[in-house]
Order: C-alpha cells, then structure tokens, then sequence
C-alpha cells in the first residue's frame, strides 16, 4: 500500500470504539513499521492558556486543546502551517506539520493546534482495519486540519459524496433514530 500519509481516516460506520467513533485523523506518517495521526475533531474542555501556557501565543485566545488520540496522552504535539514551509522536516500537507519538539526559536507559522497524545498502529495494523472497511480513507486538505465546526466527520463526508453523504446522517446516538 502507498503511503497515507497527508489523508485523512474517517472512522466508519461500524467503528464503535470509543477512543475513534466519529473520529477524523490525519495520518502524519504511514510507513511498513506502522502509522502515526492525530484526531482533528477531539476538544478537550481544558484551553492550550490553561494546559500549556507557554503554547497560548500560538493560538487563538481560549483555544481548547486537542486530543490527538489515545496514546501518549501527556505528549504535546502541535501541528502548525508554517510561513516558510521549507524550514521545517514535517510537513504532512502542503505547508502543514509538526513544530519541532526540542528547539530555541520556532518557525514562523501563520496558525497552530495544540493535541494531547495521538493515534497510533503497528505494523499491518491499519491495513488490516481499511481491508475490514473500518476507515473511510479521503485525501486531507488545510481547512480540515483547522475546522472550527463541531462536525468535522460529517462535512467532509458529505464533501465526498454519494453513499459516504448519506452516511453523514446517521445520528450520533442510534438509539434516537
């Protein structure tokens, strides 16, 4: 399989996991060994000036923070588009990636999101969950990474169309349909 790195992962209907359902994740690193995302559409109640106030100046005033996943959920990670994308070894998409973790002077970005942990799969892990139609895959693009909607899922699902709109209805909860 090519790498899927810069896609996103739309959880799927059969997806009852809880630390994924209704889930969007942009994959950030796809390789044989395994793969590394964070879920775009998780605000935690606790804002990046409250958490990490060293990280406020490069978000929004109150932003909340992000769970990224449910690993590592102490581990900071902020995903950024850079002013100058060439001066960073992380992009995922177009000038979209990480912020070095360990470094004296940040680049230059022109907005951020903060996440707690991130997603992860060994190897031949998210494969074998896309072969079981667990995940509906979707090239990403930057406004997804930065929506302010509260139904990420949903939008870009209707954004693909056909069967995957009408999967957009489905209620969060199925016992009230």
């Amino acid at each position: 399989m090519d790498s899927l790195k810069g896609h996103l992962l739309l959880a799927g209907a059969g997806l009852h996991d809880p630390n994924f359902r209704r889930t969007v994740v942009l994959i950030a690193e796809h390789s044989d060994e395994g793969a590394m995302g964070v879920v775009l559409n998780r605000p935690a109640e606790v804002s990046v000036s409250e958490a990490a106030p060293e990280l406020s100046v490069l978000v929004e005033p109150e932003e909340p923070v992000y769970l990224g996943g449910p690993v590592e959920p102490q581990a900071v990670l902020v995903l950024a588009e850079f002013d100058e994308p060439e001066d960073s070894a992380s992009l995922v998409i177009d000038d979209i990636g990480f912020l070095p973790a360990e470094t004296d002077v940040a680049p230059a970005t022109r907005r951020a999101r903060v996440f707690a942990g991130y997603a992860g799969w060994s190897a031949g892990q998210l494969e074998a969950e896309l072969e079981e139609d667990a995940w509906i895959l979707e090239p990403a693009l930057a406004e997804d990474v930065f929506a302010q909607g509260d139904d990420l899922w949903g939008d870009v699902l209707r954004r693909k169309g056909g069967q995957f709109a009408v999967l957009a209805l489905m209620p969060p909860d199925l016992s009230l349909n």
